[in-house]
């Protein structure tokens, strides 16, 4: 384990803000233990680390998520093509950079990145890779713990990229026995996509109940773009 892993307070005693502490670092070791109790980082780079456990919480179970008939076009016209833990690194690095509407920056910093890294050759972190003609057009990343996914960025070059990543990647996690994929923020477009909130609580039982598949799936999820 890394030297000086900080203690975090109770996830439950989080104030209303969502933010549970303030400080710290991000080794690849503080990250597992954080996101095995679901709390995650997300701050400005360059500001001081602040660790969240927002209440309510959003979440997706695999087999609910939707998928409209506009997005049933691009399965049944293979506009495009998937692939799991090929391109973690680029996955990121296009999380990182692109520009989303309303944001200056990225909250994606070379730290996390660099223990993101780390965490992918661990078989903790993984990606989805959307292609298109043989180029990356879309993606996501995220931690896995037991039967937990979590969702931590996505990203677009081609309309519904991210979505398809999504549904793909929703539908494998429900063939593997995943009970959920944690989306941390209420938005409208995971809403649309079948995400709901629940309180904090009853993710927190949900996570505790998770502490005993521990290191399930922790390999690489390269071949499982078959399950599909």
């Amino acid at each position: 384990m890394a030297s000086g892993l900080i203690a975090f307070p109770h996830p439950l005693d989080c104030p209303p803000d969502g933010i549970l502490a303030i400080g710290g670092h991000l080794h690849p070791d503080i990250l597992e233990v954080s996101y095995s109790f679901g709390i995650f980082p997300w701050f400005n780079e360059g500001e001081p680390v602040l660790w969240w456990f927002p209440n309510p919480r959003m979440v997706l179970k695999p087999p609910d998520v939707r998928i409209s008939k506009s997005m049933r076009t691009y399965f049944n016209g293979k506009n495009f093509s998937f692939t799991l833990d090929q391109n973690f690194k680029q996955v990121i690095e296009s999380c990182k950079f692109i520009s989303r509407p309303g944001q200056d920056g990225t909250w994606i910093s070379d730290a996390l990145v660099n223990s993101f890294l780390e965490l992918h050759q661990r078989g903790a972190a993984h990606s989805v890779e959307i292609w298109k003609n043989g180029v990356l057009v879309g993606g996501l990343y995220g931690m896995s713990v037991g039967k937990i996914f979590f969702g931590e960025s996505m990203f677009s070059r081609e309309p519904n990229a991210s979505k398809f990543a999504l549904i793909v990647l929703s539908k494998i996690l429900h063939k593997k026995g995943f009970v959920l994929i944690d989306c941390q923020q209420e938005t409208d477009h995971l809403a649309r996509m079948g995400a709901s909130p629940i309180k904090a609580s009853e993710f927190y039982a949900a996570i505790k109940k998770n502490l005993l598949h521990s290191g399930k799936h922790q390999h690489s999820w390269s071949d499982w773009a078959q399950h599909l």
